[in-house]
């Protein structure tokens, strides 16, 4: 099943939060937003502005443009 970019991000970036263990609250706060919004950018609700890309990249210890590359593999699968 082919998935939308919001879909590709959420699913991105659950995965990559989970695999360094962290928990939605963990995240936001690390990255100075809120849990509803890390919920919603999960979910699909919502997208990340670019500034939040290089903070969420950051605080999962990797470069904004490996995050980008990450949820277009996810995109096209």
């Amino acid at each position: 099943m082919k998935v939308d970019l919001k879909q590709a991000f959420a699913l991105t970036l659950k995965e990559l939060r989970l695999k360094r263990g962290l928990s939605q609250q963990a995240l936001a706060d690390y990255c100075g937003l809120e849990r509803v919004y890390i919920s919603k950018l999960e979910r699909g609700l919502s997208m990340p502005s670019i500034e939040t890309i290089f903070k969420i990249a950051e605080v999962l210890g990797m470069k904004p443009s490996e995050l980008v590359e990450q949820v277009e593999k996810t995109l096209n699968k």
